[in-house]
């Protein structure tokens, strides 16, 4: 028995919570779940429960206002561990949160100016995601409820098909840099997404990011840039030097982008000689490959005139613009506000 009251097997402390809310049983084909007449209802999976629902190992169910994971727990002898009340509530929260999100498809699109050097001029945007949900205003926020559904690559697509569809509030016919998450890469549903995609939005320019962690397979990154290639859609290798970045991989599987990592570019104004030098010497080598060499998280005015000398054919961050929902024309050049 689940409610309120202190003889339930799940006491849930909580006003909107019924006396006596749900019943939990066993049968011989698995759990049910069964709403006793509650107040403010049962949920699974976002979906009321009328009667009785069966239960399936990951699915999200909501008493009122607290919300639970079905999962089989394996416990160890050994195990002894407290956790916290509010903790689990703060964690209860966000699930439903993120329920939501995905169920009424709250992702909202901004957008990032991606700027040619040294010119300034917009050419694309990079796609990033954000929300009003309480608790998921951010992308972390977002990816760590998802993280704990197993539903990062669903969450990562309902980004992208947010981008693609909110596109006409973009000026002219800019380049759109769509994200992935690393899981999706050893995964169909990826290439299935991205087909849905081109087959809605024939008109766009579409590059699609792929974090540097992925790119150690090389049979899988073939396989994928050929797909890409018959899509119609560009790649690029986004946080460039932030791990195990390797240049046999990038010759081995080229990209049409290499986005180098903010934390190569941050402070590079006042970085040692020896350091410039390095990084200037990556970007020629990513330059003769017939790569744009593309600079992430420049802030500074500083930082900008170092990476137009180093050679970096593109850049982006916050002196650029920040990621904003709906993006202003500029008369094709960004106005920088630092």
């Amino acid at each position: 028995m689940i409610g309120r009251q202190s003889d339930c097997a799940l006491c849930l402390p909580s006003s909107a919570v019924s006396s006596v809310h749900a019943e939990i049983v066993e049968r011989e084909n698995g759990l049910y779940v069964i709403d006793l007449n509650s107040t403010n209802g049962t949920f699974l999976n976002g979906v009321p429960v009328k009667g009785e629902a069966k239960l399936e190992i990951g699915d999200l169910i909501q008493f009122a206002d607290m919300a639970f994971r079905v999962c089989r727990e394996h416990v160890s002898p050994q195990r002894n561990q407290t956790v916290c009340a509010e903790q689990m509530a703060e964690t209860a929260f966000s699930l439903v949160q993120f329920d939501q999100l995905i169920t009424q498809q709250s992702v909202i699109p901004h957008y990032q100016p991606l700027v040619r050097l040294p010119s300034m001029e917009v050419f694309g945007y990079e796609v990033l995601g954000r929300s009003k949900l309480v608790g998921l205003e951010t992308p972390k926020a977002m990816f760590l409820a998802a993280s704990q559904l197993n539903m990062e690559a669903e969450l990562s697509h309902l980004m992208r098909a947010a981008g693609a569809n909110n596109s006409a509030k973009l000026p002219g016919t800019p380049a759109l840099y769509l994200n992935t998450h690393p899981s999706e890469v050893v995964e169909f549903g990826l290439l299935d997404s991205l087909r849905e995609t081109r087959e809605k939005h024939p008109e766009l320019d579409i590059v699609l990011e792929i974090h540097e962690a992925a790119v150690t397979n090389g049979d899988t990154m073939r396989v994928l840039r050929t797909e890409l290639n018959a899509l119609n859609i560009g790649l690029a290798y986004d946080d460039f030097g932030a791990g195990q970045s390797r240049l046999r991989d990038i010759i081995d599987v080229p990209p049409d982008c290499l986005k180098f990592d903010i934390s190569l570019i941050h402070a590079i104004d006042s970085a040692p000689p020896k350091r410039k030098e390095m990084l200037a010497s990556l970007v020629r080598s990513v330059r003769d490959m017939g790569i744009i060499a593309l600079a992430e998280g420049v802030e500074t005015v500083g930082e900008h005139n170092t990476v137009v000398e180093m050679g970096f054919n593109a850049a982006q961050g916050y002196y650029y613009g920040r990621p904003v929902e709906r993006p202003v024309p500029h008369g094709g050049e960004v106005d920088n506000f630092i």
